[in-house]
């Protein structure tokens, strides 16, 4: 638990030191939903519509932003090696990995939901589930991420397989997601969908940094 909480302050420390990729993501996430009432014309009825799918959808694919850089940068200048020559399991490495890109980027993700719900007409009572939904997507997809991110680390292009990776996987998210703020939105409880989250990211939890901690083995 020390060289896990190690690598998870090291993340965190470097984020606030370099917060460009923080600020991308989040500025990236409120324009893309600004986008949609241009788009598709500010109709309010319309816009509270779809709010639920682009509100899950404009996260994900913002959270996506930083993945390319999980393990690259570590792994040019030699620190990668370090950390796994560290004793600390990579399996380990990649859960703190995994669990510092959910906290510097999917928390200030959060944070933003309010002005992107309102951007998206989303009614105030279903912002808590909005936020709780986002919370649980991000974590899965941060799982999967670093895993794809493992997984692609060295390939040429990596940066174009990674999102045809992990988007996929990501698809039961984004269902589950829009279901619960489409639930909120209409005055029923969302509860159903974002128990479905959390299965989701349970599960994902233990599979998906194996498979990066296997994958750092074979780099």
């Amino acid at each position: 638990m020390r060289g896990f909480g190690a690598v998870l302050g090291r993340e965190v420390r470097l984020a606030l030191r370099h917060p460009a990729d923080t600020l991308a993501a989040v500025l990236f996430f409120v324009l893309v939903c600004a986008l949609f009432p241009f788009g598709i014309g500010p109709s309010p009825e319309i816009l509270a519509r779809i709010a639920p799918g682009a509100l899950l959808a404009a996260a994900l694919l913002a959270a996506l932003l930083p993945l390319d850089r999980l393990f690259g940068a570590e792994a040019e200048d030699g620190s990668l090696d370090q950390l796994l020559l560290s004793g600390l399991p990579p399996s380990a490495l990649a859960g703190a990995k995994a669990l510092g890109h959910w906290i510097v980027t999917g928390l200030p993700l959060l944070a933003a939901t309010p002005i992107a719900a309102a951007m998206l007409n989303l009614p105030v009572e279903a912002w808590g589930a909005a936020m709780l939904a986002l919370g649980l997507a991000t974590g899965v997809l941060s799982l999967f991420g670093t895993a794809g991110a493992a997984l692609t680390l060295g390939a040429r292009r990596g940066g174009v397989l990674l999102p045809l990776l992990v988007l996929p996987l990501s698809i039961p998210a984004v269902i589950f997601g829009a279901a619960a703020i489409e639930a909120a939105a209409a005055g029923l409880t969302p509860r159903p969908y974002l128990l479905l989250l959390a299965a989701l990211l349970a599960l994902a939890a233990p599979l998906a940094p194996l498979a990066a901690g296997a994958a750092l083995r074979g780099e």
